[in-house]
């Protein structure tokens, strides 16, 4: 079945933690899936919200920066509406980060 033909959303906010990153998934195949994501979405009418994401520091700078890329392209690329960094403001403060370092609390998803 296919859920976006189903449901009908007239916006989706469409966004992937950094699992696809930290599994060291290749970062083509990340934006070949939500490139497939988004045009379907766009297909059955929906307005999309990309949502980026980052990846830890240890991860290095070059494979850090083609993650993010991913997200700036496909939102030039797909003409969708981007935010930066999802967790901007949240992801940096400890209080607000499970204690994995990864993932947001309860708390945190109030912001």
């Amino acid at each position: 079945m296919d859920v976006a033909a189903s449901l009908k959303p007239k916006v989706v906010i469409l966004e992937l933690g950094a699992n696809d990153g930290l599994r060291g998934l290749p970062v083509t195949k990340t934006r070949e899936n939500l490139a497939e994501m988004i045009d379907l979405f766009k297909r059955n009418g929906a307005k999309v919200l990309l949502c980026g994401m980052t990846l830890p520091r240890n991860y290095g700078p070059e494979y850090i920066k083609s993650f993010e890329d991913v997200f700036r392209g496909l939102s030039r690329d797909k003409k969708v509406t981007l935010i930066p960094f999802l967790l901007e403001g949240v992801a940096t403060c400890r209080d607000l980060m499970q204690p994995d370092g990864l993932h947001p609390t309860a708390e945190a998803t109030q912001r």
